[in-house]
């Protein structure tokens, strides 16, 4: 497997990946899948703080992405980040998600980013035990607050530090792939 920046030209996969996360399960709360202009869209508002990572499997096939975007709008807020990766179905537990969000952690924290935060649907085992791998801690949980697939969801919010807060660059600064 090999993981690297991703490109616009990996819209189209990351489209792929993402539309059953969407379409067919609450582990996304949005409701019509993005398409590959609104994928792309997406990446390029990332500019150059906000780390895309691709992980293409021995076929050069794209088979997980992990990124990074603001956690919230508000200047108070610009030292953490919000972080999210996806897997192809059929491809879990190969190691893809671990193998994404590694460079991306380390990436973020580099940058000068303090916290790394993760909203995740509940239940989903998997993804609360690859955040606790990467030494992320439950922080809260929103009650019921997405209604998804006919019932309610919680969204559990998971943390971790990336570099010390006591004494923050000026400004995150912009990651180099």
């Amino acid at each position: 497997m090999r993981v690297r920046a991703a490109t616009p030209a990996d819209a189209g996969a990351i489209a792929e990946i993402y539309r059953p996360y969407v379409e067919a399960s609450y582990i996304s709360f949005e409701t019509e899948a993005p398409d590959v202009d609104e994928i792309a869209r997406r990446m390029g508002s990332a500019g150059v703080l906000y780390p895309w990572l691709a992980a293409e499997d021995e076929a050069g096939r794209l088979a997980g992405y992990a990124y990074a975007c603001a956690f919230r709008p508000r200047a108070a807020y610009r030292f953490a980040v919000e972080t999210s990766v996806y897997v192809r179905h059929g491809a879990h537990g190969r190691g893809i998600g671990a193998a994404l969000y590694a460079p991306l952690l380390e990436m973020l924290a580099r940058q000068g980013f303090t916290q790394a935060i993760a909203a995740i649907s509940l239940p989903n085992p998997a993804s609360v035990a690859l955040h606790e791998r990467f030494g992320f801690r439950g922080a809260g949980t929103y009650e019921q607050v997405g209604w998804k697939l006919g019932r309610w969801h919680d969204v559990g919010l998971w943390q971790r530090p990336l570099a010390a807060a006591a004494d923050p660059p000026a400004e995150p600064r912009p990651y180099r792939p």
